[in-house]
């Protein structure tokens, strides 16, 4: 299955350069993790690209301008007048916006992000897809890691940066293509979730908990979605998943018609990870019985086990041994703001994490904890999801905080509803109105051996670089 795309890639980009300029594509929040990636893909296949977002800044609009792509800044209707062929219009934007009542008044032809891809790119792939609430952009990123050093030279589209690509998106070589298989809606047309766009041969289901509480009721209604990914994939196919993730379970037993394979911890099981350290660096890996290899890797944290042990399964489904998985996985760098150090200065180590959800939270600073001991951590938080900002998560996200000794949390003018009912559920948290707070309150508590965890899913007013100079 390693059948080359050169050949049809080479085909489309002479179909267009037989015209008199390349076909445009314009794309409506671009500057979105999604909507970045295939934007890349597209310029890739030889598609002039443009686009437009209110929230332009790195890494994604560095990647993008990078391979010459032009991004306009805010939504207008002017930003049409250029007459692109196709218009992709992100799942962020809804009626009202100017942009997209010109692409409606004025009759342009548009589509939505997973639809263009699923047309355009994963026709006649095997689609390797990563779903679930946490976890998907850096088991994402191990899978196209183990395939890419096995030679498999597969595309992908990853809600991140993975440090051993530097790139979200890529096209590939072969037929393989790993995707972030993402639960929240298409577009403002298509209120489908994105993943039932992909058609997987191999899918992995991390996880389910209520999230996205701006689309879905509850927890019912995203195990609904769940399920309709589960019914487009073959019977010949390959389902992974952890063992003991009930949420996950329930959406199986709605009905399944493809082989499960699942995995454990320091249990019983086909696939199991034994752990030799606590923090989840050191782990062998066991199937059916017999020692697979044993993944020593700077990573931390039961999650990330997990994910390692789906990537190393979701390979195996396509032919690369576990024992090769995991010679890949020892040298796997993870992905960009993803527990990432940036700086270590006189003592404290200062980390950038995507973090969007409670049980995200908990997880590596459960994980950090396992590895620093009794070492000071501090965890600086930006609630941005929406649904941290709806404060649908007021106790999981306080309890999340409990393996940090301080938690300083920012609450900004805009944020709907009073973080100090944190307070009400774990004694370690103070509420920060200013970043010029947060920040003299780190330097105060600046020492040696000390870990600054800023957890955000945006741009944290850029508290990042402020951060660094003031230390």
């Amino acid at each position: 299955m390693k059948k080359t795309l050169k050949a049809k890639i080479l085909k489309l980009k002479k179909r267009m350069n037989n015209k008199t300029k390349p076909l445009h594509i314009h794309i409506l929040g671009i500057c979105g993790t999604f909507m970045g990636g295939l934007a890349l893909i597209a310029r890739e296949l030889g598609y002039k690209v443009s686009g437009s977002d209110q929230n332009v800044y790195p890494p994604m609009s560095t990647q993008l301008e990078e391979q010459g792509i032009q991004l306009m800044n805010g939504y207008k209707a002017e930003n049409l007048d250029c007459k692109p062929d196709l218009v992709v219009i992100g799942n962020a934007m809804s009626r009202g916006n100017e942009e997209v009542e010109a692409v409606l008044n004025r009759g342009l032809r548009y589509t939505s992000g997973p639809q263009w891809l699923s047309e355009h790119v994963l026709q006649d792939k095997w689609v390797l897809a990563v779903a679930g609430t946490h976890g998907k952009t850096t088991t994402s990123s191990m899978l196209a890691w183990i395939l890419e050093h096995q030679g498999f030279n597969p595309g992908f589209l990853i809600g991140g940066i993975p440090l051993n690509f530097g790139l979200s998106a890529r096209v590939g070589e072969t037929d393989f293509f790993v995707i972030e298989a993402d639960e929240y809606d298409s577009a403002f047309f298509d209120k489908r979730s994105k993943f039932v766009h992909y058609r997987p041969r191999t899918a992995i289901l991390n996880n389910l908990e209520f999230d996205h509480a701006d689309i879905f009721d509850d927890l019912d209604a995203i195990k609904k979605q769940f399920h309709h990914l589960v019914r487009t994939i073959p019977g010949d196919g390959l389902i992974i998943a952890p063992e003991f993730e009930n949420n996950i379970t329930d959406v199986l037993e709605m009905g399944c018609w493809t082989t499960v394979a699942k995995t454990v911890i320091n249990t019983d099981g086909q696939w199991q990870a034994i752990l030799s350290k606590a923090d989840g660096n050191q782990f062998k890996v066991v199937f059916d019985g017999e020692e697979q290899g044993i993944v020593d890797w700077t990573l931390t944290g039961d999650h990330n086990v997990y994910n390692a042990m789906s990537a190393i399964v979701a390979a195996r489904n396509i032919g690369i041994l576990p024992a090769n998985a995991i010679k890949a996985l020892n040298i796997f760098k993870n992905v960009k703001r993803r527990m990432e150090i940036i700086a270590n200065i006189k003592g404290v180590t200062i980390y950038d994490d995507f973090a969007h959800h409670p049980t995200a939270i908990e997880t590596t600073l459960d994980g950090l904890r396992k590895q620093v001991g009794t070492e000071k951590i501090i965890a600086i938080v930006e609630p941005r999801s929406n649904t941290m900002r709806m404060g649908i998560h007021t106790q999981s996200l306080a309890e999340s905080l409990n393996k940090a000794d301080i938690a300083l949390i920012y609450q900004p003018d805009n944020l709907d509803w009073d973080l100090s009912a944190l307070k009400n559920y774990a004694g370690n948290i103070e509420i920060c109105i200013a970043l010029d707070t947060i920040i003299d309150r780190l330097k105060a508590e600046a020492s040696e051996n000390s870990h600054f965890v800023l957890m955000s899913n945006g741009s944290f007013g850029g508290i990042y670089q402020r951060l660094l100079d003031e230390l």
